[in-house]
């Protein structure tokens, strides 16, 4: 990455606009953080929250990723988790239902129709989501202090409490979408980006506390701080990671001239589905987390007993969410790199521009070689990814220590959408130039 062109970037008064307006909605996203959905006694619900969620690994790790939202019990509590659903279900109809798939081959036009649909079904999912948390609030309150800090709602105060969180939901989507159009990178992971930075000083007093007048636990901080680096560095190489495919280009005859063939090469990515896939295993661990909550305060013993269950099932402390969170990761690598990369329309845009990769036959050929590579790269790529999520359990088990809490899933997040971003930034920088000449 050259960083002279972070200079011109900064000198270009379009892309100067463009980080700027990025800056300003991450601002706005942070302050909505903290505004609280309305409720009769803030004092007691701010109470009942911070005892909660420091008693709830699940909450907690979910309170990470909204930036503190959650436990502010924020108009924005639920983050992008229902546009992220939203997404997951979109792609995976889009890969079995005919008409969504031939919209994913239309272009830019079928893009904004899928997106349209997201949105759309953003909508039902964020009521049914907000209905849950509010629900789950309220029971939880009064099983654990039997007092409903919500305030027992009406059926006109319940309408209020879900259409609030649902439209913050819905703007924050909006946000996200505002910052991919008008400034620079992906909004989505830039707003999960800010939500995790937010919380890194309340990490870093935690790591402090944990250390403080222990010689040993000092030890472990330093190689903990050692593993921090290492893993960056391992993250930054899986990133920038390509295996170079060749390709050459026969001689063309225009206008009765000769054009000398060309030798060139096709980057292809380890990771080409990025961040995403993180986002995604994250998004589906949360389900039975959250429905062990909402079943845990069930009358009917066999329901009650399943969300016992599911609560020490997916711990995130257990092996049971590391070993799914592994093969989550590895899957949605695979499946989403099967939506952004395809070898057939490349082997045929190949074909068309008279190229070809030595040694292999342009047409099927070239299409089932793209495929192997491709299943060979993801194979490692998705691996690394999940080696790096599910690398705090095995942290904590081999040391038996809670200064790993901190997830390399946030780190992983973090590094790659820093990465990612500074990339398009680059790029127009580099669009900006050629454009003055």
């Amino acid at each position: 990455m050259n960083l002279s062109y972070l200079k011109q970037a900064y000198k270009s008064p379009e892309i100067r606009r463009r980080i700027l307006t990025v800056l300003a909605l991450l601002v706005i996203f942070r302050l909505l953080s903290h505004v609280p959905v309305p409720v009769p006694d803030n004092a007691a619900l701010a109470r009942f929250l911070t005892a909660l969620f420091n008693s709830n690994a699940i909450l907690g790790f979910a309170n990470i990723f909204s930036g503190g939202a959650l436990q502010n019990f924020s108009i924005i509590m639920m983050g992008l988790g229902p546009y992220i659903n939203a997404s997951i279900i979109i792609q995976l109809l889009s890969q079995v239902i005919p008409q969504l798939e031939s919209l994913k081959k239309e272009g830019e036009m079928g893009r904004r129709k899928l997106n349209q649909y997201t949105r759309l079904l953003t909508l039902p999912l964020a009521i049914a989501q907000a209905f849950g948390m509010v629900f789950l609030v309220q029971q939880t309150s009064l099983s654990m202090q039997g007092v409903d800090v919500i305030g027992k709602p009406n059926l006109l105060g319940w309408i209020m409490l879900i259409t609030t969180i649902t439209a913050g939901s819905l703007l924050l989507m909006w946000l996200g979408e505002i910052i991919t159009e008008k400034g620079v990178g992906n909004g989505i992971s830039l707003i999960i980006f800010c939500g995790i930075i937010a919380s890194l000083p309340a990490s870093a007093g935690q790591l402090s506390s944990l250390v403080s007048g222990d010689p040993a636990k000092m030890v472990t901080a330093v190689g903990f701080l050692i593993a921090v680096v290492v893993v960056i560095a391992f993250i930054v190489v899986l990133n920038e990671g390509t295996r170079n495919i060749p390709v050459s280009y026969a001689k063309r005859t225009r206008s009765d001239r000769v054009y000398a063939g060309v030798d060139t090469h096709l980057p292809i990515r380890v990771i080409t589905a990025g961040v995403i896939p993180i986002i995604f295993a994250l998004a589906f661990l949360s389900i039975p987390g959250l429905l062990s909550q909402v079943l845990s305060h069930a009358t009917t013993p066999w329901v009650a007993g399943l969300a016992r269950n599911l609560s020490e099932w997916f711990s995130p402390n257990g092996w049971i969410y590391a070993a799914s969170y592994f093969v989550l990761v590895i899957g949605f690598t695979y499946f989403y790199t099967s939506v952004v990369f395809n070898p057939k329309e490349i082997a045929e845009n190949l074909q068309k521009q008279g190229g070809f990769i030595p040694g292999i036959r342009p047409g099927n050929q070239t299409m089932g070689y793209l495929q192997r590579v491709m299943n060979r790269i993801t194979l490692a790529g998705a691996t690394g990814l999940a080696i790096v999520a599910v690398l705090p359990f095995l942290a904590r088990y081999l040391t038996n220590s809670q200064i790993f809490t901190i997830g390399g899933t946030s780190l992983l997040i973090v590094v790659s959408v820093a990465l990612e971003t500074l990339k398009q930034l680059e790029a127009q920088a580099i669009t900006t130039s050629y454009e003055q000449y």
